[in-house]
């Protein structure tokens, strides 16, 4: 789907200023489209988050964890299983759901709810709501005859049958094919839509054929709600990511796992056509990020844990336009299974092990640039052959980025006005000259980033 127009744009920031639930689609509308993923925050948190940086700092998005009720568990996957659709997981209620949707549209910041619609719980029990449970009966949603046949774990990539009719790690897999079990998904999605939310990340959606989703999202109250896929790449695999890009956004790993490559151990030049021309999805239908919650995990992507080679991919991810970028931001963890420090509660950024990625200051200031750099071309690109390169966009941005482990002094040529600009990287002013130059010295695993509109710091 095509992104908005500018007067799509004007009409979206005046919708935003009243609080009622707006129209998305299926890429990001608007102009501001990066999503910050606050993932395994308590909805009071993410509240306050939206309030204080996600909306100062231009995030157009906050995308939350699965809302309903779960398996019991510290562990962060029992966000994963749920047992009823009522929104009473371990990150807050209905009440505390419906005030985080409100407050985060009142300071200009949409929500996408994590949605976990292609299986049920793998075990038996009593969830975080009191709902009693076994893997197959839930009371008053599904039953035995609302699942697919094959009760087995999925172990042949290469069968689409077995992908999509099978239990991904042993979870009860729902019969998406069926009248009711559509009708019951679109039912939960749509109370969703009716506290505010304004789109969906859809779980494990390579495991639901693209046909049973399209028509899902076809029962919304609002159909054209974002919509962002779960759907990853394998080489030869049955199931491909292209399959669901009529639908909505379809999150691309093959950009996460090559940025990883790229800046661990190849050459920042390689990215001077990166996106499309390294065969991924088209730019207007792909979902981009660092990592997220499971890659950080499985070491398939960057993380935290990388230093500066995972700020400054997410420098460049910013800075490049292609796809609608995620910024992840979690929480340390030692154990692969640990759930969230204070059982999501996040009192300060830094502390109790919350990360904040998405408060880094490298981070955070690239928020305005992608915003400001919206809809113009890369121009001006240069690199050493190695790992420096600079880009501009159009005459609105210029980022460059040292990779080397050395300094750079440099002389770069951009398209920008001349004037003074504050490096939003260092904080400090930038001269361009009336020929459109600009020197600067880049210390080693630094990087500049200016922009039309932020000319003092």
């Amino acid at each position: 789907m095509a992104r908005r127009t500018l007067a799509g744009i004007a009409a979206l920031a005046a919708a935003s200023a009243v609080m009622t639930p707006t129209v998305a689609e299926a890429s990001p509308p608007g102009s501001k489209d990066v999503t910050a993923v606050l993932f395994e925050w308590n909805f009071a948190s993410v509240a306050r988050e939206c309030t204080t940086t996600l909306g100062p700092a231009g995030y157009g998005y906050v995308q939350v964890s699965p809302p309903a009720e779960h398996i019991q568990g510290s562990q962060w996957w029992t966000s994963y299983q749920p047992v009823s659709y009522r929104i009473a997981g371990r990150l807050g209620d209905r009440t505390a759901f419906k005030n985080m949707v409100d407050t985060c549209h009142a300071a200009g910041v949409k929500v996408v709810a994590d949605t976990v619609v292609n299986h049920m719980s793998a075990g038996s029990g009593t969830g975080t709501g009191g709902s009693s449970y076994t893997k197959y009966d839930y009371p008053g949603l599904y039953s035995s005859y609302d699942f697919d046949n094959c009760t087995s774990e999925i172990n042949n990539y290469g069968d689409r049958g077995n992908v999509q009719n099978c239990e991904l790690v042993g979870l009860s897999d729902l019969d998406t094919g069926e009248e009711y079990v559509r009708k019951t998904i679109a039912g939960y999605m749509n109370d969703l839509l009716s506290l505010g939310v304004d789109g969906f990340r859809i779980d494990a959606a390579k495991h639901i054929p693209a046909a049973d989703l399209a028509n899902i999202k076809s029962r919304l109250t609002n159909p054209s709600a974002y919509w962002k896929q779960e759907v990853i790449y394998g080489a030869g695999e049955a199931v491909q990511p292209g399959e669901y890009t009529g639908t909505g956004d379809v999150q691309e790993f093959r950009y996460a796992y090559d940025l990883k490559r790229v800046f661990n151990n190849e050459n920042l030049a390689y990215l001077k056509n990166y996106g499309e021309g390294w065969g991924y999805l088209k730019s207007g239908s792909a979902g981009v990020f660092v990592d997220n919650h499971d890659t950080e995990r499985n070491g398939s992507t960057l993380s935290y844990k990388d230093n500066a080679n995972y700020t400054l991919a997410n420098v460049f991810m910013l800075a490049w336009p292609y796809g609608a970028p995620d910024i992840n931001s979690g929480y340390e963890f030692t154990n692969h299974d640990a759930g969230p420090p204070n059982g999501g509660r996040v009192d300060a950024c830094w502390q109790s092990g919350w990360k904040c990625q998405h408060n880094w200051p490298e981070i955070r200031s690239m928020v305005g640039f992608r915003n400001a750099t919206r809809g113009q071309a890369v121009t001006d690109w240069w690199d050493n052959g190695g790992d420096a390169i600079a880009f501009g966009r159009g005459s609105k941005g210029f980022v460059a980025i040292n990779h080397e482990s050395g300094s750079l002094t440099r002389t770069y040529q951009t398209s920008l006005p001349a004037g003074t600009y504050c490096d939003v990287q260092s904080n400090k002013p930038v001269t361009v000259d009336g020929s459109g130059r600009l020197t600067a010295t880049l210390g080693s695993n630094n990087a500049l980033a200016v922009y039309a509109g932020k000319s003092s710091c």
